[in-house]
């Protein structure tokens, strides 16, 4: 359903109003999947258990390493809080933030939970098309952005964008270079003055952890790019079952190579350490070397890196003889996992490489498990976790041939779903018993776990999706572009990248690979997002519904098939 016109003017009243059905919060609450406290009450435990502990170990590219302690960590989220708090931030409002993998990422989400604020992380990668697109759609009050970063000036970037933006207030910058008319993060937020229980703190909002609380759009697979809304508790769900088939205590550092903005990385560096009191290890530039290095000299426990970054710390560790004699767990996932490098694992580290699954819509859903057979990654994603359901749904025998449907019911699955361009809200429990359907495809397995067998629709991407609607909709504009439909196909990382089928308009010359991405360059979209190669067709194949049938074109693209000879063109294919 739409959000309704006095919510769309009022984002806080939206966001408050959204709450899990009462069948759901007996349910989970008894299983213990949700609870009454919030990760809030998690740091105050440590603060005053163990208040010189190592909460945050933070690498930058350019200054080296920082260490907070856990009494520092729930200052400076108070401090942020007050901040937040000074610029207006109010019990639902939304606050946006888009930084590198900082230490400030942490508590800045915290000091959101602590006022009762909703938070909406987004990747560095993101640029002006659609950052627009999600402030606009969220009414964010502050954006909090970094001011360069890897040659791109997002506070200029986001300057350009706020006149068309008037419910932003604010634009917060961290950096070196902060104009007149913004905020400086450094002065208004890390230096802002702090004492136990001043007069002038905000108030607490409340433990509410049924409430929205964090945004975090998604690419977008077929179809229009949409955000999963999350509660803490829905976060929770996720977070307590790693920390207790890990056994995350005190002694632990947990290291990813995800981006603070993204899933993974809120539960790997902010929520998980939370709940045993452990560390969370930030890099801001990953570098298999420096990665490495951080990892020995952090005494890393716990490594979680899609396969392509794992796979170049496991190299570093074996060409350069080093040992990582502290890590104890180690996993990966998102996309397949090779098994050369689940037996590379095995031999450098005696480490079983684990897979977990999981999106941002249902959390991290399922996992091997810490004694499965050493090899069991390269063709399982393991078991859930209690408290989450799966469903394979087929309307015929199921192998892998003919896999089924995979669908996810349970605590840490999304209180709600929305569409970033139309404002279509889905609430997931007022759906199909609260059943979400991942768009995977798998078979079960003898004991209850499930292994992958490919993407239902035509999603493309890896750990990020490419919103697939959303390129074919702006590589239409191109003048020499009759017709189009964007297909994955694998690269050498074992994730996926986007061709473009073209069909070419009969008056133009037929445009190459390199005129379609300046023509999206110039419409300022994000650079992942496009095409990294170009098949020219005469026609795309459809169905009796006019369809097109995307299946043909992506075995033709990765060579297992091919099309009708009506259908090629009488040319080199592009590149």
């Amino acid at each position: 359903m739409p959000l309704d016109e006095a919510n769309m003017r009022d984002p806080a009243a939206a966001f408050l109003d959204l709450r899990p059905s009462d069948a759901q919060v007996e349910k989970y609450y008894g299983l213990g999947t949700w609870r009454d406290g919030t990760p809030l009450d998690d740091l105050r435990r440590w603060r005053e258990e163990s208040p010189e502990s190592v909460a945050v170990i933070a690498h930058r590219a350019d200054s080296g390493i920082r260490r907070i302690t856990y009494r520092e960590y729930a200052e400076y989220v108070e401090r942020f809080a007050g901040a937040l708090h000074e610029l207006g931030v109010r019990v639902g409002d939304v606050v946006a933030v888009q930084l590198p993998n900082w230490w400030q990422m942490n508590a800045l989400v915290l000091a959101c939970a602590r006022i009762g604020a909703v938070v909406a992380p987004m990747v560095m990668t993101i640029r002006e098309r659609e950052l627009e697109r999600v402030l606009a759609r969220l009414r964010a009050r502050v954006c909090v952005t970094a001011d360069r970063w890897e040659g791109f000036d997002h506070s200029a970037a986001l300057a350009e964008l706020a006149p068309r933006l008037p419910e932003l207030r604010h634009r917060v910058v961290l950096g070196a270079s902060v104009g007149d008319d913004e905020v400086d993060f450094v002065r208004h937020f890390q230096e802002a003055p702090w004492e136990p229980g001043r007069p002038d703190a905000p108030a607490e909002a409340g433990p509410d952890p049924d409430r929205a609380f964090l945004v975090l759009f998604t690419s977008g697979t077929s179809g229009e790019p949409k955000a999963a809304l999350h509660t803490l508790n829905t976060l929770y769900a996720s977070s307590r079952d790693f920390a207790a088939v890990d056994r995350v205590g005190t002694h632990d550092r947990l290291f990813t190579s995800a981006a603070v903005t993204h899933y993974v990385g809120i539960q790997t560096c902010i929520l998980i350490p939370l709940l045993g009191g452990a560390a969370g290890v930030l890099m801001d530039v990953w570098e298999p070397e420096a990665a490495a290095a951080l990892a020995a000299e952090a005494g890393v426990t716990y490594v979680h890196a899609v396969p392509l970054y794992f796979g170049g710390l496991l190299t570093v560790v074996q060409d350069q003889h080093r040992a990582l004699p502290a890590l104890r767990a180690a996993l990966t996932g998102a996309t397949t996992i090779p098994g050369d490098l689940v037996a590379l694992g095995r031999s450098l580290l005696d480490l079983p490489i684990r897979a977990v699954f999981g999106t941002t819509e249902i959390g991290l859903g399922t996992m091997t498990r810490p004694d499965d057979p050493f090899d069991r990654a390269a063709h399982s994603i393991g078991r859930p976790f209690p408290g989450t359901e799966l469903d394979l749904r087929a309307d015929h025998e199921i192998t892998l041939e003919q896999p089924a449907r995979l669908f996810v019911r349970g605590g840490a699955v999304c209180l709600a779903t929305l569409g970033r361009d139309s404002g279509a809200l889905i609430v997931t429990g007022e759906h199909d018993d609260g059943w979400y359907d991942t768009g995977d495809l798998a078979v079960p397995e003898e004991d209850g776990g499930v292994r992958l067998a490919g993407r239902a629709g035509d999603r493309i991407g890896g750990v990020l999706m490419i919103p697939v609607s959303d390129v074919e909709s702006a590589l239409r504009t191109h003048p020499a572009v009759d017709d189009v439909a964007l297909v994955g196909y694998p690269d050498d990382t074992g994730s996926e990248r986007a061709c473009a089928v073209v069909v070419a308009d009969p008056a133009s010359a037929p445009p190459t690979l390199a005129d379609l991405r300046h023509h999206l360059d110039a419409l300022k979209m994000t650079e992942w997002y496009q095409p990294s190669r170009l098949e020219l067709v005469r026609q795309l194949p459809r169905n009796s519904i006019g369809k097109v049938q995307k299946e043909l074109l992506r075995r033709w693209v990765r060579g297992e098939g091919d099309l009708p000879e009506e259908r090629k063109v009488d040319q080199d294919r592009g590149r």
